[in-house]
């Protein structure tokens, strides 16, 4: 049994992480991946038997993941950002939510041929699009601001009140079968009112607790992740107590508190959170998929294929087209949020533990439950995972593919930089935050941010307006590492770059470290000072296309400053003496230098 679980354990963190890479390097789906590995290491060869491994834990064990990982998204939801969304949020929860409960309880009656509660609950079940889900592949697409937020407040906010719904109808179900239907009003209304006060009272207490430790330095550094997680579970645990679901209410409420009260900290947190989250979410998938026993697959049939089909092309879209009428959504929004709804984890596990209550209270098609439910979340994920990203480009609603640029500081020579970039196309943004010193760039018509990147506004302007690599270019070297160490969870530290702040102070042992600055582009000869100095002795920004004798040459040309090489639509390479391996330019690449005055005017 031991050898079992050890097994098990390195199987799913092994093939978790592998799956999450290759989403990553081939801008896949990472949950389409992972589920189709739950399949293959459980029902297909047989590995992977979480249930049976764990026994009466594994419940226990996946539900308290499920909190951290709602708990996380909690933290994404900064009022601020509800003004992105409007009100279409809310008619998200108050109109769509009943309508797709009803219009899928009638699909699954009519066409699955469910009896009326089994048809109720699984109506209830799919109102659900989860955070686990929607959260990763809104990390891997950059959707427009507007319509990103949209679907991040509805999978967040939706998710728990979906599943308290689904708890209510379960509890509705079961009991008049038992009792008679005069319990709703005397009995499961006001016990699910209770629940949520008290699960909402329960998220915020805390979190003002939290927030006047931290304000007040009484707790630690190295306490402050701890404490977040125990709070998280321990609100999730009790308020379960109160009511099956209320748990998911009650840590929402926590992260939404802690990030609209503006504790002190808490983005290096929440990064590390957000790392904690991928891990999670990575083992949850493959569990729980891995648990589906062969005879769940083998009872899918053409009605609960057919319901499938319905809930997809008419359920949901009808359900958000009545929802969204007279908001300011445009259509291509409505019609992008009507398909793109993914079920995850929360649909899974209601759905595994109501199959068994139904069967208890005599339903004759409980058994279809889980294979309806199953059949929805693996076709939503699969069909909106591969369809998400084209079909918001053809709506219009993504932000351009090409690897884009930000320079901070606006200076001669990153104006210089910026203006060549944007003649060939190249998405570019100059950031700072003097409206003085951008004067000139907007002059020549280039795109510009004025805000502090070190400010909590400026870190959030930056992630509406997404980029993929960084330089700063101010004439304050500790101030430019700054910003590349602050940035760099975000981009990455392979991705943010400074201008050299001065030969000794890279000196890897007794110059400023590594993790408190960005790579070096180009040569440590080459600061500020210097390319200052060339930009006022007529030097310029050219690019042309790489042919074959550029890639040895590149870099290696006397009085020639070669910075960046741009392989289209794939990634921007920016020299660094910090390179392992030096950039090698491909016949194709867009080639950027900087050149002395007569090679400037050849050039042109």
């Amino acid at each position: 049994m031991a050898f079992d679980i050890l097994i098990g354990i390195l199987s799913t963190l092994g093939a978790g992480i592998a799956a999450q890479w290759v989403a990553w390097r081939f801008r896949l789906p990472a949950i389409v991946l992972l589920f189709a590995l739950g399949l293959i290491l459980g029902p297909g060869l047989n590995i992977l038997h979480p249930s049976a491994s764990l026994g009466w834990l594994f419940r226990p064990v996946v539900s308290l993941v499920v909190a951290i990982v709602v708990f996380e998204g909690g933290l994404l939801l900064d009022f601020r950002q509800l003004r992105e969304a409007g009100e279409g949020v809310v008619r998200l929860t108050l109109l769509a939510l009943p309508i797709n409960w009803a219009l899928g309880t009638l699909a699954a009656h009519y066409v699955a041929h469910l009896e009326w509660g089994v048809a109720a609950l699984f109506g209830s079940i799919i109102t659900v699009t989860g955070p686990t889900v929607v959260l990763p592949l809104l990390r891997h697409n950059k959707l427009k601001p507007r319509v990103a937020a949209f679907l991040r407040w509805e999978a967040i906010i939706n998710d728990p009140i979906g599943a308290i719904l689904a708890a209510v109808v379960l509890q509705f179900v079961t009991v008049r079968a038992a009792e008679g239907p005069g319990t709703l009003v005397t009995e499961i209304l006001p016990d699910m009112v209770s629940s949520t006060v008290v699960s909402v009272a329960a998220g915020i207490l805390p979190a003002y607790c939290v927030n006047q430790l931290f304000r007040r330095d009484l707790m630690p550094e190295s306490l402050k992740t701890p404490l977040l997680l125990t709070l998280a579970l321990v609100i999730f645990s009790l308020c379960n107590l109160t009511m099956e679901g209320a748990g998911l209410v009650g840590a929402t409420v926590f992260g939404m508190a802690l990030t609209n009260l503006h504790v002190p900290g808490l983005s290096e947190l929440r990064r590390m959170k957000e790392s904690l989250v991928v891990l999670f979410v990575s083992v949850l998938f493959i569990l729980l998929t891995a648990d589906l026993h062969r005879g769940v697959l083998a009872r899918l049939s053409f009605p609960i294929l057919g319901l499938t089909v319905l809930v997809l092309c008419v359920v949901r879209p009808l359900a958000i087209f009545f929802s969204t009428l007279g908001t300011k959504l445009s259509w291509q929004e409505r019609v992008f949020v009507g398909w793109i709804a993914p079920r995850g984890i929360v649909a899974a596990a209601v759905a595994g533990a109501a199959g068994l209550r139904l069967a208890d209270a005599g339903f004759a098609s409980s058994d279809l439950i889980m294979p309806a439910v199953f059949c929805v979340i693996a076709v939503t994920m699969i069909v909106h995972g591969f369809s998400l990203r084209p079909l918001a480009r053809r709506l219009g609603l993504t932000l351009s593919n090409e690897p884009a640029l930000a320079i901070v500081g606006a200076n001669p020579w990153s104006v210089e930089l910026a203006a060549c970039l944007h003649r060939e196309g190249v998405p570019v943004l100059l950031v700072d935050n003097r409206s003085s010193a951008l004067m000139a760039a907007a002059r020549r018509g280039l795109p510009l941010l004025r805000a502090e990147l070190l400010s909590q506004y400026g870190e959030e302007a930056l992630e509406e307006r997404p980029v993929d690599y960084l330089i700063a270019a101010t004439p304050d070297g500790i101030y430019n590492g700054l910003v590349c160490a602050h940035m760099a969870p975000h981009f990455g530290r392979q991705r943010v770059f400074q201008i050299s702040p001065g030969v000794a102070r890279l000196d890897l042992y007794h110059g400023v470290s590594r993790d408190a600055r960005g790579k070096v582009m180009g040569e440590p000869s080459w600061n500020y000072g210097l390319l200052d100095s060339l930009v006022e002795k007529g030097w310029r920004c050219v690019a042309r296309p790489a042919t074959e004798s550029d890639g040895a040459d590149f870099g290696k040309i006397a009085n020639r400053l070669d910075l960046l090489s741009i392989r289209r639509g794939v990634a921007i390479f920016i020299r660094s003496a910090e390179d392992e391996t030096s950039v090698t330019p491909q016949p194709g690449d867009l080639l950027v230098s900087m050149v002395a005055p007569e090679a400037a005017v050849a050039a042109a």
